[in-house]
């Protein structure tokens, strides 16, 4: 069974800002399955739907941001997920705004939630969907970077957010349908298209 884990701040104050995403993208994913979160047995919400005869887990890590590793470890060994079976969704500062990137494993890019996982899980080994949020306004001074991270999109950019968020809810499905390697070729492809 694919999770996938969405990164993002629990408190209503960070909801809908640039780096909540991926809790966006989850909540896209159980809106299409017709799943509610539940509290799991540890720091994160978690619920369960199936696709096309697939089983999806959904997570969603309530220990903040930066401190993201201790859920998903929680997630893995309670479930006995292996590596290749956690799907981390998060946002990237360095992608234009509207742009994925999915890959099979990688650093942590300057991504403290993904800092978080690979020192928890002590393995970079694990896929990742990047949504990107930079813009005109993403600051080029990365002292001022987490005040652009939790600013919300400007109403300008709200469109082009939501499309991203359904097209990152589309390639987690075909993650879980069709593997891995399949979804790459097809999310990366019409990103350098």
């Amino acid at each position: 069974m694919l999770f996938v884990i969405g990164l993002g701040n629990p408190e209503q104050r960070y909801q809908r800002s640039r780096h909540n995403i991926g809790f966006d993208v989850v909540d896209a994913l159980a809106n299409a399955l017709r799943v509610n979160f539940e509290a799991g047995r540890g720091e994160y919400l978690i619920t369960q739907g199936s696709h096309r005869g697939q089983s999806i887990g959904l997570v969603k890590p309530l220990t903040y941001m930066n401190e993201s590793g201790v859920a998903v470890l929680e997630v893995r060994e309670r479930f006995d997920v292996p590596l290749e079976q956690l799907l981390v969704v998060c946002d990237d500062f360095q992608l234009p705004l509207g742009r994925l990137r999915l890959r099979a494993s990688g650093s942590d890019g300057g991504h403290n939630g993904l800092y978080s996982i690979i020192y928890h899980l002590q393995s970079e080994e694990f896929p990742r969907l990047r949504c990107g949020i930079a813009s005109a306004f993403t600051p080029t001074d990365k002292t001022q970077m987490a005040g652009y991270v939790l600013s919300l999109f400007t109403e300008e950019e709200q469109s082009l957010a939501q499309t991203m968020i359904g097209r990152a809810k589309d390639a987690c499905l075909a993650v879980a349908v069709e593997g891995l390697s399949s979804a790459m070729n097809e999310v990366n492809r019409k990103e350098n298209a």
